[in-house]
């Protein structure tokens, strides 16, 4: 009887936190996450809508013949196209990348696509992981995507050596999207902590562009390769700022609200104070620039 008893009070308990939290969740906007920062210069946010028609361009089979270019095209010239690899390629391992030589901008551009939802290679690369699986550099990674840009940097060492080599006045730019998002900025961070492998390379020319980054290394890290790694956040994207874990999102696209009913009990119960003190909970990577749309405020 007693039993029986405490089940209404247990009801009333998590409808109480399902409502707390939404309530939160929808009174709260992007533009309160980034309202006390600083204003970007043109100069510094200059590569990110050229690098973002570069990933675009990763989706083309033929870049010449482009099926799906944009308004005012990618940016690309063909005969600098360095190399392009597929699926097929990277058999599994890595998203499509493809390796650019930008001489107008005088860069080297190795940029990913995102999250193909058709192909469970991806999926693969998402999943291998659980809190505090990877370590890295005194802090904690994302361990598919950390084994995804270790595979690109075994395929791929010899050419950016060469090229690094050649153009010793060019920048090193690794950038992505969603899933090639995570790729570039670990492969980003791999690549500093062996610069010896390119040539020695001048950490002030190596940068990391995620675009719509998943959460892929712990604050620490994040702090600490800032400057070299930039995150691009458009308004409530949601991949960077969800608290549940990459893995658990895609384990349970089939009975995600039942996740979500879970995450908001911890959401509410879990002071963010503690949460943040976790040294194995992931973050977006590096620098972060919020792309928000601000309403001006009027009095009647």
């Amino acid at each position: 009887m007693s039993i029986l008893c405490g089940c209404p009070l247990i009801e009333c308990v998590y409808c109480l936190a399902c409502t707390r939290w939404a309530w939160k969740r929808c009174l709260h906007t992007a533009g309160h996450d980034s309202e006390t920062w600083g204003i970007a210069t043109a100069e510094e946010f200059e590569p990110v809508p050229r690098l973002c028609r570069y990933i675009l361009a990763v989706y083309e089979d033929d870049l010449r013949q482009p099926l799906w270019e944009p308004p005012g095209g990618y940016g690309i010239k063909p005969d600098w196209l360095i190399l392009k690899k597929t699926y097929e390629d990277t058999q599994g391992q890595a998203p499509p990348y493809i390796l650019y030589l930008d001489h107008d901008h005088a860069d080297i551009v190795l940029a990913f696509r995102g999250l193909n939802l058709a192909r469970e290679s991806d999926y693969a690369v998402l999943m291998d992981n659980k809190l505090g699986k990877k370590k890295f550099d005194g802090g904690y990674v994302h361990n598919g995507l950390l084994k995804a840009a270790e595979w690109v940097l075994d395929a791929e060492c010899e050419i950016l050596k060469d090229l690094v080599e050649k153009y010793p006045n060019y920048t090193l730019t690794f950038t992505g999207h969603s899933l090639g998002s995570g790729v570039a900025a670990l492969l980003t961070m791999v690549v500093v902590q062996n610069r010896d492998r390119l040539g020695n390379i001048d950490r002030k020319r190596v940068r990391g562009y995620a675009i719509a980054p998943a959460r892929c290394m712990s604050l620490n890290l994040a702090v600490r390769y800032a400057d070299v790694i930039n995150s691009v956040v458009l308004q409530d994207d949601f991949l960077p700022r969800t608290a549940t874990p990459l893995e658990d999102i895609f384990k349970s696209l089939f009975c995600l609200p039942c996740l979500l009913c879970i995450r908001c009990m911890r959401d509410t119960c879990i002071p963010e104070e503690k949460m943040l003190k976790d040294p194995r909970r992931l973050y977006a990577p590096g620098r972060l620039y919020h792309i928000v749309e601000r309403k001006p405020f009027r009095s009647c």
